[in-house]
């Protein structure tokens, strides 16, 4: 059986309306893409509201279009500037004549973390662990039938601002469309592009965009910490068009985007057309390199602080992952960050065919995530609890 499914993503300098269809064939397959610049947003706050609902609509007309099909209802992502992570360790008793582990008792246990956090501010989109443990076992995500008397578990919970998702209710309630649940972009990016693996000794995904940056931690299945820093790619240009005093889209097009941090063998030099009675000029390396490094290395030193304030314990078998249009596009990026932030930054795996760029990955992880929940709660509704992390992501999305 094939299901459509249409998401809505919304990144510092575009929003990204996806048709996907998933069935038994294809997990998923992205049919209809629409990808609309706008303002964006600073500070959870939307930089040129006016424009929103026309920008919207523009990017759901043209995945519709794309996809041959007509989007009644959408999921939508709400970015990390509009969203807080809570973090919590909760405890349950197990108990009769041979006491294991049960699915009632993990729901119990998140019940208890919940309880623990107290009234939230905002709705809740995600619910994940980070790990389970009875009495003093190893660290697992699949506890259900482990014998021992007591289940102790680390959860993370992600709020969504209320003022997004009304917001937000009423904007698509204007277009004709109905928002049909609300997702965290930053845990489905987190969850695609941070391998299980490297997840389980706690890993790190830097998202540099066009406005902030993202810092993601995850431990298990549970983003742990995140963190929004306001300097992103549109800095390293707007530092380009001051300092060379040249148009800020040149700066973006015929300098920044052609920057190549690691040195090459030969003297690179960055070409600006003539427009209008300003001739055309030419810039070397050095006379562009400062503008550039000057940014990323403020940049680097905003992550290191984060990550350091943060209370999540990095070790040697923690890996940073890099993605996002903003530095991991440019030759050298990641390993330029890499010798700033003194450990290693890698490139994040491919996960798709199609839309395989670090552009896309926000909107990518995020219809992971949706087509992640659906099937976690088709798996849940048939008898079957599989994989508790995966099951229990399924069971707060707004």
């Amino acid at each position: 059986m094939k299901t459509t499914v249409a998401s809505l993503d919304f990144g510092t300098s575009k929003i990204v309306a996806l048709v996907a269809e998933n069935s038994t064939a294809t997990r998923c397959d992205v049919v209809g893409a629409g990808i609309v610049a706008y303002d964006g947003y600073m500070d959870a706050s939307w930089n040129n509201p006016n424009e929103l609902d026309n920008r919207i609509r523009e990017a759901i007309a043209q995945a519709e279009k794309q996809s041959h099909h007509h989007i009644r209802e959408v999921n939508v992502g709400v970015p990390g500037a509009f969203t807080k992570v809570y973090v919590t360790e909760a405890r349950v008793s197990l108990s009769g004549p041979d006491p294991r582990v049960t699915a009632e008792d993990v729901r119990a246990i998140f019940a208890a973390a919940e309880e623990n956090l107290g009234v939230l501010p905002g709705t809740l989109i995600h619910s994940s662990p980070a790990w389970f443990r009875v009495d003093d076992g190893k660290k697992t995500l699949e506890p259900v039938g482990i014998k021992g008397r007591e289940l102790t578990a680390m959860i993370s919970f992600v709020v969504a601002h209320a003022e997004f998702v009304d917001d937000l209710n009423v904007r698509l309630s204007r277009i004709g469309i109905t928002p049909k649940k609300y997702f965290s972009t930053p845990a489905g990016e987190a969850l695609l592009y941070l391998p299980e693996e490297d997840r389980d000794h706690t890993a790190v995904l830097i998202d540099v965009g066009y406005m902030n940056t993202e810092i993601m931690a995850m431990e298990g299945d549970a983003l742990i910490f995140h963190r929004c820093i306001g300097i992103g790619g549109g800095d390293i240009t707007a530092s380009l068009a001051r300092g060379l005093d040249i148009p800020f889209m040149a700066a973006e097009s015929r300098v920044k985007q052609q920057f190549v941090y690691s040195m090459s063998a030969t003297p690179e030099t960055y070409e600006v057309a003539a427009q209008g009675d300003v001739p055309a000029r030419t810039f070397t390396r050095e006379e562009v390199s400062p503008h550039i490094t000057a940014v990323v290395d403020e940049l680097a030193a905003e992550i290191r602080k984060a990550l350091e304030d943060s209370g999540v314990k990095l070790g040697n078998w923690s890996n940073v992952y890099l993605t996002g249009g903003g530095l991991a596009l440019n030759r050298g990026g990641k390993d330029y960050l890499s010798s700033k932030l003194g450990r290693p930054v890698r490139e994040i795996p491919k996960r798709s065919v199609k839309m395989s760029t670090p552009l896309f990955s926000s909107s990518m992880g995020l219809m992971n995530l949706i087509i992640d929940t659906m099937e976690q709660q088709q798996t849940a509704s048939g008898g079957f609890i599989g994989k508790i992390g995966g099951f229990f992501r399924s069971l707060v999305c707004g």
